[in-house]
């Protein structure tokens, strides 16, 4: 959301419908690329004895994929956001949203996703050591 609304700033745009339709897909496409980092992260659990080897192997190994989803969305979106023909009022904010989010959120995703799968791990232990 943070990326989204930066990048509404920079380019002197308004809050809209449409850019607010912006964050309902920007927060699919997040969500989507975090859930491929965990349920691979999850599934190399079961072949490493350590938590913090998959955690590090799986954010690895899931870069390439993560980066070009968020790629290709952006991709996808950047005629629509330097549109000046008909309907370009409602096409600019929510191109505009969606690239900027996706930047920002790869870098999140792939940074406090495994952070959060770390501390979770951590938490779970010291429960079942009490």
């Amino acid at each position: 959301v943070a990326g989204g609304v930066f990048t509404l700033f920079l380019r002197d745009m308004n809050f809209s419908v449409s850019a607010a339709v912006g964050f309902i897909a920007l927060s699919g496409i997040v969500v989507l690329n975090s859930l491929v980092l965990v349920t691979h992260i999850q599934d190399l659990k079961k072949y490493k004895d350590n938590f913090k080897e998959a955690i590090e192997a799986g954010a690895i190994s899931r870069l390439r994929p993560v980066c070009m989803t968020a790629l290709v969305a952006s991709l996808g979106f950047l005629p629509m956001a330097f549109n000046e023909g008909a309907g370009a009022e409602v096409q600019r904010p929510l191109a505009t949203v969606v690239i900027g989010g996706l930047f920002t959120s790869t870098i999140l995703t792939m940074l406090i996703v495994p952070c959060l799968l770390s501390l979770l791990k951590v938490s779970q232990d010291s429960q079942e050591t009490q």
